[in-house]
Protein backbone atom coordinates (compact mmCIF):
# COMPACT_ATOMS: atom_id res chain seq x y z
CA UNK A 1 0.00 0.00 0.00
CA UNK A 2 2.79 2.49 0.49
CA UNK A 3 4.20 2.23 -2.86
CA UNK A 4 0.56 3.07 -3.96
CA UNK A 5 0.36 6.02 -2.39
CA UNK A 6 3.98 7.11 -3.60
CA UNK A 7 2.39 6.50 -7.18
CA UNK A 8 -0.94 8.25 -6.31
CA UNK A 9 1.07 11.28 -4.83
CA UNK A 10 3.34 11.45 -8.04
CA UNK A 11 0.38 11.15 -10.69
CA UNK A 12 -0.70 14.22 -8.65
CA UNK A 13 2.53 16.59 -9.44
CA UNK A 14 2.04 14.90 -12.71
CA UNK A 15 -1.22 16.02 -13.63
CA UNK A 16 -0.30 19.68 -12.61
CA UNK A 17 2.34 19.47 -14.70
CA UNK A 18 0.31 18.33 -17.94
CA UNK A 19 -2.32 21.05 -17.06
CA UNK A 20 0.69 23.64 -16.76
CA UNK A 21 1.84 22.78 -20.00
CA UNK A 22 -1.30 22.03 -21.99
CA UNK A 23 -0.94 18.72 -22.52
CA UNK A 24 -4.62 17.65 -22.68
CA UNK A 25 -4.04 14.48 -24.07
CA UNK A 26 -1.91 13.54 -20.97
CA UNK A 27 -4.65 15.35 -18.69
CA UNK A 28 -7.15 12.71 -19.32
CA UNK A 29 -4.91 9.95 -19.18
CA UNK A 30 -3.68 10.47 -15.74
CA UNK A 31 -7.01 11.77 -14.17
CA UNK A 32 -7.96 7.78 -15.03
CA UNK A 33 -5.23 7.02 -13.92
CA UNK A 34 -5.60 8.52 -10.08
CA UNK A 35 -8.97 7.23 -10.30
CA UNK A 36 -8.22 3.58 -10.58
CA UNK A 37 -5.19 4.36 -7.86
CA UNK A 38 -7.67 5.82 -5.49
CA UNK A 39 -10.05 3.11 -5.91
CA UNK A 40 -7.39 0.64 -5.27
CA UNK A 41 -5.89 1.99 -2.37
CA UNK A 42 -9.85 2.15 -1.39
CA UNK A 43 -10.17 -1.74 -1.29
CA UNK A 44 -6.94 -1.88 0.01
CA UNK A 45 -7.71 0.07 2.93
CA UNK A 46 -10.98 -1.55 3.53
CA UNK A 47 -9.02 -5.66 3.22
CA UNK A 48 -6.79 -4.01 5.94
CA UNK A 49 -9.96 -3.15 7.85
CA UNK A 50 -11.52 -6.72 8.23
CA UNK A 51 -10.21 -9.37 10.26
CA UNK A 52 -7.51 -11.04 8.93
CA UNK A 53 -8.28 -14.92 11.12
CA UNK A 54 -7.59 -17.24 7.89
CA UNK A 55 -8.63 -21.42 8.26
CA UNK A 56 -6.36 -23.55 6.82
CA UNK A 57 -8.94 -26.80 6.77
CA UNK A 58 -6.69 -28.35 9.44
CA UNK A 59 -8.25 -31.24 11.03
CA UNK A 60 -9.21 -31.20 14.51
CA UNK A 61 -7.40 -34.23 16.04
CA UNK A 62 -9.67 -34.82 18.67
CA UNK A 63 -12.87 -34.98 16.41
CA UNK A 64 -10.90 -36.61 13.69
CA UNK A 65 -9.76 -39.32 16.45
CA UNK A 66 -13.27 -39.90 17.78
CA UNK A 67 -12.58 -38.07 20.79
CA UNK A 68 -14.41 -35.36 22.62
CA UNK A 69 -13.61 -32.97 24.82
CA UNK A 70 -15.99 -32.93 27.70
CA UNK A 71 -16.43 -29.89 29.59
CA UNK A 72 -16.31 -30.23 33.55
CA UNK A 73 -19.51 -30.32 34.89
CA UNK A 74 -21.13 -31.78 32.18
CA UNK A 75 -20.03 -35.52 32.18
Amino acid sequence: MPRLQELHANLIDRLQEAKDQGWLGEVAAIETTMAAAAQKLEVMRERAAQPSTVHLGMPDFRTSAGRRTVSPGSG
